[in-house]
């Protein structure tokens, strides 16, 4: 097979898995392709938004939307089947981005700065139901060995778009402003949905809906109903463990986010040169991430197995936060956000999603958008109360990072139990 042997140069593919494996890479090149143009503007509307308790009242704003979207995304689920929802999600995003191009180029003054509240909001949420989707997709088709090898290069598919769409916003940003660059993104999503196509042809996705199907069966939609994904999350341990991971990984990121959002509305004073700012951060963590996940990621999974690749972004976080408590520069900033996101994307993710391939079908979709979607931004809104909390005592950033080292220590725990936990169920999987 051709595709093969060039892509063997760079992953461990086996006959029969070249095309899957391109269609989903190329698929997920245009998705966060997309997420990329719009991800710097709604961070710079963020950090523009006012006050840092106006911001922290947006990361309450988004824990409410994906309140609204998880039992309409469970309905959506338990009614159509795989083929049918999933490029459904793209498409809904996609037309969203249209619809807030008008809005943020009719409106002006206190109604503008609503609209982008409420897009921030809005990317907040949907940024990630429609990863969770993908990767919900991705875990349906491959196994967990083929996880292992494979959803590294797929990340990097990923990654080249991030590094193709901030590239298109460093250089269209300042010629044509940031709203512009929504219709961009629109496109990009699009794109990706004729991918997403393809690949379900190539796994004869819900071929067989014509005919009746038992559970879980190709032709039958994979939910049960609206409040599915809570149902099955509140009975698997194995999911609460994973949902724990999120909320510390979750908890952790607002911190840094509220920093960086101090940081940056300081240093920078125009809303141009702060979305150029977040754009070329976006740039050098794909840049960091491609090369590892080119090289590295489908090898190094494989042999250290998911738990130690996981415990690795505590690590991270807890040097970042003493990092940035002995110096709190744009520049110490634009360090520690690349080195978190780079390790982050590279290889924690991968391996996080790798957790889900050894769950039951319907845990895939529902449950895993409610651990994506509600439980994150639950994490948002903890660090966002926790941030305030550390701002009313006055706790200086070095004796916060002294504070962190503890819950650092029962993250890379839960970590390392999850990856043994994986592993267990693989093997008794395969037998």
């Amino acid at each position: 097979m051709p595709e093969r042997g060039a892509l063997s140069r760079f992953v461990r593919v086996e006959p029969g898995e070249g095309a899957g494996l391109l269609w989903s890479a190329l698929s997920f090149f245009f998705i966060l392709g997309g997420y990329y143009v719009i991800r710097p503007l709604r961070d710079e509307m963020g950090a523009s938004t006012g006050s840092g308790f106006a911001l922290n009242w947006l990361f309450f704003g988004t824990l409410a939307g994906t309140l609204v979207v998880n039992p309409l995304f469970g309905a959506l689920v338990a009614r159509t089947p795989r083929r049918v929802f999933v490029p459904a999600v793209m498409h809904a995003f996609a037309a969203s981005f249209v619809v807030f191009f008008g809005l943020l180029t009719l409106l002006d003054g206190p109604a503008r700065l609503v609209a982008g509240r409420f897009f921030f909001v809005y990317a907040s949420v949907f940024n990630l139901l429609v990863v969770s989707v993908f990767w919900g997709f991705l875990a349906d088709l491959f196994r967990s060995e083929q996880a292992k090898r494979l959803f590294g290069f797929i990340g990097l598919g990923g990654t080249v778009g991030g590094i193709a769409g901030g590239t298109l916003t460093i250089v269209l940003a300042r010629r044509i402003g940031p709203v512009p660059l929504l219709l961009v993104a629109a496109a990009l999503f699009e794109a990706g949905v004729l991918c997403l196509h393809r690949l379900a042809g190539v796994y004869r996705v819900d071929a067989g809906a014509a005919e009746p199907a038992a559970e879980h069966g190709d032709g039958a939609p994979p939910g049960t109903g609206a409040l599915s994904g809570l149902t099955l999350f509140a009975k698997s341990r194995y999911l609460l463990g994973i949902a724990g991971f999120l909320l510390l990984f979750t908890v952790g990121s607002t911190f840094l986010y509220l920093a960086q959002a101090r940081i940056v509305r300081i240093s920078f004073a125009d809303a141009g040169a702060r979305t150029a700012f977040f754009a070329k951060a976006d740039l050098v963590v794909n840049v960091l991430t491609a090369l590892t996940q080119l090289f590295f990621t489908g090898r190094i999974l494989p042999a250290v197995g998911l738990g130690p690749a996981l415990a690795l972004l505590p690590v991270v976080t807890a040097a970042g936060f003493f990092a940035l408590a002995a110096s709190s520069t744009a520049s110490v900033l634009f360090a520690v956000q690349v080195t978190r996101r780079a390790a982050e994307f590279a290889l924690v993710k991968p391996a996080r999603e790798a957790l889900f391939t050894v769950v039951p079908r319907e845990e895939k979709y529902t449950a895993k958008s409610f651990i994506d979607t509600f439980v994150y931004r639950s994490g948002d809104a903890l660090g966002a109360l926790a941030d305030r909390l550390v701002a009313f005592l006055g706790l200086s950033p070095l004796g916060f990072a002294w504070l962190f080292l503890p819950v650092a220590a029962v993250w890379v725990a839960n970590a390392l139990a999850l990856g043994a936990k994986q592993k267990r169920l693989a093997e008794s999987q395969e037998r």
